[in-house]
């Protein structure tokens, strides 16, 4: 049997953030783990971790190509078997031109599909199987189900929920064999990051916010750029906080599981966090992930501290969002059995094998002739 030549397109970078290019590099690892040779084709700008990360996995970056017969030129140039598309930017065409060549094709979505034609679609964000008729896998253990949301109708198969996260070796490892229990601690440890690179600046905001709990803390902000580097450095910390910024590090799943609570973006990073028991409260940050953030706080996966812009906002409506993420957080700092209860949640609700699940549909699909 030949080896499977998989393609991965995907673009990360300051304005972009990563998150496609990390769940890019978990369905690259299982690839790698089955024995397929994968390529990643984009642009990864100013991320020196990043491309490293790729480097050390043997997977070669080449350039991206976007539009629809570039893409089927490239695919035919490394004669690949599969090719995986995660982005927002490209020509929707690309997907439906790259299938016709003869290339099996997942589409990797949040929620739009933008009118791609692909032989594989997959949705991991919690609850978007519900109403879809999509296959899922399940939620875990003690996990309510969302409302169903409408989905349009997709000429493939779609792969939806978290049931299929797709999370990092690093991620997978570190997960605790069962969720972490209720910890009372005078100084909490806080671990705040938003993102590769914080495309959005959320990190001094949130930085401010914890500040004015007036709860001792001892907090950990990982900035991705310099400018923000100095402005979360600018936050005059309380009594009892120490506010440290630190760079972007390989080591973000270790610090996820010794915090005691996690502030983020309710992006990709949310899926990392339930798999390892981690205490949270997110932040929407762009508009495409209010859907997700919605599911996740309703159903006590994760606390809510409300939507980036209202909490940058002047006058009245802003103090009175950034007071109300305050007492959030006052309330998560203080109570331990509330942490514990949120951690348990999201455990039980991402198991980590949803990459593998991803993978395994793939080769069925192929098996079937589908491809």
């Amino acid at each position: 049997m030949s080896t499977l030549r998989v393609g991965l397109r995907c673009d990360a970078g300051p304005r972009r953030g990563v998150g496609h290019l990390v769940r890019c590099l978990a369905l690259a690892e299982e690839f790698l783990a089955r024995g397929a040779d994968v390529t990643v084709f984009g642009t990864v700008e100013r991320l020196d971790w990043a491309t490293a990360e790729l480097a050390a996995r043997g997977i070669p970056l080449l350039p991206g190509p976007d539009s629809a017969a570039d893409l089927v030129e490239a695919a035919r140039r490394h004669h690949l078997d599969v090719l995986v598309l995660d982005s927002y930017e490209l020509d929707p065409a690309g997907a439906g031109a790259v299938r016709a060549a003869g290339v099996h094709t997942l589409a990797i979505i949040d929620g739009d599909s933008r009118g791609q034609v692909a032989d594989l679609y997959l949705d991991q964000n919690f609850g978007a199987e519900l109403g879809s008729g999509a296959e899922s896998p399940g939620l875990g253990p003690g996990a309510r189900l969302p409302e169903p949301g409408s989905t349009a109708e997709l000429p493939g198969r779609l792969l939806a929920g978290s049931g299929y996260a797709l999370l990092r070796d690093a991620v997978i490892s570190a997960r605790p064999p069962v969720a972490p229990p209720a910890t009372a601690v005078s100084r909490p440890r806080v671990l705040a990051f938003f993102g590769g690179t914080d495309a959005v600046g959320a990190a001094p905001v949130l930085t401010r916010v914890l500040a004015a709990t007036g709860h001792p803390m001892d907090l950990t902000v990982i900035v991705g750029r310099p400018e923000i580097e100095a402005e979360v450095d600018d936050v005059a910390p309380g009594r009892g906080q120490i506010i440290r910024a630190v760079p972007p590090t390989t080591s973000l799943p270790a610090l996820i599981t010794e915090a005691d609570l996690v502030v983020s973006a309710a992006g990709t990073s949310t899926w990392e966090l339930c798999c390892l028991g981690a205490s949270s409260a997110l932040v929407c940050v762009v508009d495409n992930q209010r859907e997700s953030y919605t599911r996740v706080v309703r159903h006590g996966l994760a606390a809510g501290l409300g939507e980036l812009p209202e909490l940058t906002a002047g006058g009245v409506a802003g103090r009175a969002a950034r007071a109300a993420a305050a007492r959030t957080l006052h309330g998560l700092l203080s109570s331990p059995q509330r942490r514990a209860t949120l951690a348990a949640r999201a455990w039980s609700t991402v198991d980590g094998q949803g990459r593998a699940r991803v993978v395994d549909a793939v080769f069925d699909d192929r098996d079937l002739g589908r491809g």
